[in-house]
């Protein structure tokens, strides 16, 4: 039985570590530590981590155990007098790992700032996920993304069963352990895959059979296979299986698609083993037409999952469809919810969901942008292979506070980047931070009741940047791509800006419908 003092005494090895969260104004729900795998005399952890312990700010509400999930019976609670406006409670949950919590934190009309309480991890939204498609960031360490904030990374549930498989992950102790991250991880469902391998994978209502490409044998993934393959991985947020077509389709397709995808949630709910150790979401199908969104929308919120995601964009839609469909679920789906708008890493795009109403994002685009010589800048694209770079000696970014834009000149990095693939791994790690900083300063904006200031800014420094580059053009070579190269916000930005309640009108004017 764990105990706490008043704030004061610290005659326990235990009540120090509670007592410092107490200081830094926080309550502590106290975990059975041997879920997690350390024993209550190896504490220590991270931040938003004691490793078993789940912590919570105490400005937050104070929550009843029924708003956690916890039984009564599971639970033993102590409360002691602690510093002056503070009240906490610990709750000593015997074989219970805290499941998912969404707790909005602040808004500016569709727009929210919320803290996602994950059993690995404390995350705040808006925020982006890198892919760690085989359970790594490609050319970056754990500690790295650590260090640059990272909080979630997502995994594919396909690729990690070809290899090394779900049984030998399970076997070494979960994909956190086996690939030593501490924080939040999310996997997907592998459906995905119907796309990107579509030449592979035969679709039925039974699952979807795929071509491995690793040896050529045929492996079904059904949502129940799916579901337990992903309980075998541990993650904290797993993703049901769904039926993805690209949007470009139309048609009957589509439709089907659709009810194939509700039918199969419901599959997904009854093969999930560990409820309360890994949240699953919902997917969102249905297209570019609004009617089907709508019923599958409805659909998911019936079955009160813990979290629901939009999928099937980014898929060559145009973007004033993509930001529609968007802007339409999100004000249909749960308030108390976390909405994930999956592969979206379009630094723009980010700005626009969130200000609709999104929550987290994960794509490649980063770390594949990086390993084609190319930096994330405020004014659009970097092009590091080009020759203007050979003797720049300014950092890929003057206002970046990054290692390497504080350690790097663009002259070396362009160097390397032709040469040795040290080069990819420094703007992956640049590009990775600069999307990161983008989430956490969407996240203040919105607490902090500036997310319009913070959207003009974001957008006049493309508009501003393009004068500056017509002028100088002949003389950098073109290097720099700019977001807008017209020199215009596009329409479709404008239009779901007004949908959001946000007034871009005095900072950038449109002079175009770009679509892109």
């Amino acid at each position: 039985m764990l105990t706490v003092g008043d704030g004061n005494r610290q005659s326990r090895k235990e009540d120090s570590h509670l007592l410092h969260f107490v200081s830094e104004g926080m309550f502590v729900v106290s975990l059975d530590a041997q879920r997690t795998g350390n024993s209550k005399e190896k504490l220590g952890g991270h931040a938003g981590l004691l490793k078993g312990y789940s912590v919570l700010l105490a400005k937050a509400p104070l929550l009843k155990m029924e708003t956690l999930g916890i039984r009564s019976e599971d639970v033993q609670t102590t409360t002691t007098n602690t510093p002056v406006g503070i009240f906490l409670v610990v709750y000593y949950i015997s074989n219970y790992v805290f499941r998912f919590l969404c707790q909005i934190l602040g808004r500016f009309n569709r727009a929210r700032a919320a803290q996602l309480t994950l059993p690995h991890f404390i995350s705040q939204t808006p925020l982006f996920m890198p892919v760690g498609t085989k359970g790594a960031i490609k050319g970056l360490t754990t500690s790295q993304l650590e260090e640059i904030g990272c909080q979630i990374i997502l995994g594919n549930t396909y690729h990690l069963e070809l290899q090394p498989t779900s049984e030998l992950i399970d076997e070494l102790g979960g994909l956190h352990k086996f690939m030593n991250w501490p924080r939040a991880l999310l996997t997907d469902s592998g459906g995905f895959q119907m796309v990107s391998l579509l030449h592979l994978a035969d679709i039925t209502e039974n699952g979807v059979t795929f071509q491995s490409p690793v040896d050529g044998k045929p492996m079904l993934l059904t949502p129940e296979e799916s579901i337990q393959i992903q309980n075998r991985i541990g993650a904290d947020i797993i993703m049901a299986l769904d039926d993805v077509v690209r949007t470009t389709i139309t048609g009957p397709r589509i439709e089907e698609a659709m009810y194939r995808t509700l039918r199969w949630i419901d599959r997904c709910i009854a093969a999930h083993k560990r409820p309360n150790e890994q949240n699953l979401f919902g997917i969102v199908q249905g297209g570019l037409d609004p009617v089907l969104r709508d019923i599958c929308v409805k659909g998911l919120v019936e079955r009160n999952l813990p979290g629901y995601a939009i999928g099937g964009l980014s898929g060559g839609e145009d973007k004033d469809s993509f930001w529609r469909v968007v802007a339409q679920c999100t004000a249909a789906l749960p308030e108390d919810k976390p909405r994930y708008v999956m592969g979206v890493g379009y630094p723009l795009d980010i700005v626009v969901c969130s200000a609709l109403g999104a929550d987290m994002y994960d794509c490649v685009y980063p770390t594949r942008t990086a390993r084609f010589g190319s930096a994330l800048v405020p004014e659009g694209i970097l092009k590091l292979t080009h020759r203007a770079m050979a003797d720049d000696t300014r950092p890929v970014d003057t206002t970046c506070g990054c290692m390497v834009c504080k350690t790097y000149t663009r002259a070396y990095i362009h160097c390397l980047v032709t040469k040795d693939a040290m080069g990819s791994q420094l703007l992956s790690y640049h590009n990775l931070y600069y999307m990161l900083k983008l989430s956490r300063d969407l996240h203040s904006s919105i607490i902090e009741g500036r997310l319009p200031e913070y959207v003009c800014l974001f957008l006049c420094l493309d508009f501003a940047f393009y004068l500056l580059s017509v002028l100088f053009h002949w003389f950098v070579c073109g290097f720099l791509q700019k977001m807008f190269p017209k020199g215009d916000v596009p329409e479709w930005v404008c239009n779901a800006m007004e949908v959001a309640g946000i007034d871009i009108s005095s900072c950038c004017a449109p002079f175009s419908s770009s679509q892109d």
